[in-house]
């Protein structure tokens, strides 16, 4: 195996240590089974957050609770978005009814989802077991249909797109969600979360803390937190009005509000407002508004099929042309051309603006 390849086999139990105590785990039939399916260029972030636990739960139990197979389309190594390469077990073979499958994903998941990875998890959802999504891998099972009427989360950065293309899934922010036999995380350090609450539920408390211990993880996540920081803590301020209205305007992009309304619902004249936003950063409510609103387009530019006039009036621009014109102010290149440089063909508008 080359130096940038990572071992795939559960490792032999570790005898390098005193053995351990049981932490009173149950006698188990067999262990569980992981089936990790690996997208091309997937986020290794969560593929290590989700599998280093299992291995750790085995250490501290001091035998195999856990077992894990690497699976990839055509059964060739992929390379994950840091270059590494990773060599999987087998390709998209048949699994069986009681392994969990965790889609794991990451960058451009729209294309690394192709029919032959659809289709495989169409099939093997079939069987009825429990199928998951970590990162982007939420795009994945909801591309298969997997995710219609049940909750479900993906990473923040593509959650405004995810919901443009999957109306029917109940898309939340939480770190986690786990809905019946469809489970997700959102990504990073949230797959550990994930698999720590599976280890307490399946084998106790004591051993999902003595496996966070080991992962110098010190304050485990439930499904009711949220992705990111909060506003004060992102932004640097803790200013109560300032933070409520900054999410009162991400709550409402598709439909500004006035920085008049928005000072009145805070208590304070817009005078007032405007002090805040130049004090703190360095910029005006509309400017800081427009950013916001850019930003959210870029993202649906690059991660959703809307044509571009479908995500200007989804972030609140009544006119092409004046969405155009901000977005080149703010990225240096018109939405056209963003759309036509991120991969995949170049729709009828970008053809349009360059023959001007």
């Amino acid at each position: 195996m080359s130096p940038n390849s990572l071992a795939t086999q559960p490792p032999a139990p570790d005898r390098s240590q005193p053995d351990r105590p049981s932490l009173g785990v149950a006698p188990a039939a067999r262990p569980r089974r992981f089936v990790f399916l690996l997208l091309d260029r997937f986020t290794m972030m969560s593929f290590a957050a989700a599998i280093e636990p299992l291995r750790l739960a085995n250490r501290q139990a001091g035998r195999e609770l856990y077992r894990w197979m690497l699976v990839t389309e055509g059964g060739l190594p992929v390379a994950c978005s840091n270059g590494t390469r990773v060599a999987p077990d087998q390709g998209l073979v048949e699994t069986a009814r009681d392994d969990t499958i965790l889609v794991c994903g990451g960058i451009d998941i729209t294309r690394a989802a192709t029919r032959p990875v659809l289709n495989w998890l169409r099939r093997e959802a079939r069987r009825g077991g429990i199928l998951g999504g970590l990162c982007t891998g939420a795009w994945a099972l909801a591309q298969a249909g997997l995710l219609d009427g049940r909750r479900a989360t993906i990473h923040w950065e593509n959650h405004d797109g995810f919901a443009e293309a999957f109306p029917k899934v109940d898309l939340y922010r939480s770190v986690f969600v786990a809905d019946g036999n469809r489970i997700t995380a959102a990504g990073g350090t949230a797959a550990t979360d994930l698999m720590l609450r599976t280890i307490a539920q399946e084998h106790g408390e004591d051993l999902a803390t003595n496996v966070a211990d080991q992962l110098i993880y010190t304050a485990i996540r439930t499904g009711q937190d949220s992705q990111r920081l909060s506003i004060p803590t992102r932004i640097g301020v803790r200013h109560p009005r300032l933070a409520a209205v900054i999410l009162r305007m991400e709550s409402n992009l598709e439909d500004p509000i006035s920085p008049a309304q928005l000072a009145d619902e805070a208590g304070m004249s817009t005078r007032q407002l405007e002090r805040l936003f130049r004090r703190y950063l360095n910029r005006s409510p509309k400017r800081y508004y427009m950013e916001t609103r850019l930003a959210r387009a870029r993202n649906l530019l690059m991660q959703t099929n809307l044509s571009v006039i479908e995500v200007a009036l989804a972030c609140g621009f009544a006119s092409p042309s004046h969405f155009s014109k901000c977005y080149r102010a703010l990225y240096g290149t018109t939405p056209y051309r963003e759309r036509g440089t991120s991969g995949g063909e170049a729709p009828a508008e970008v053809a349009q603006q360059r023959a001007k």
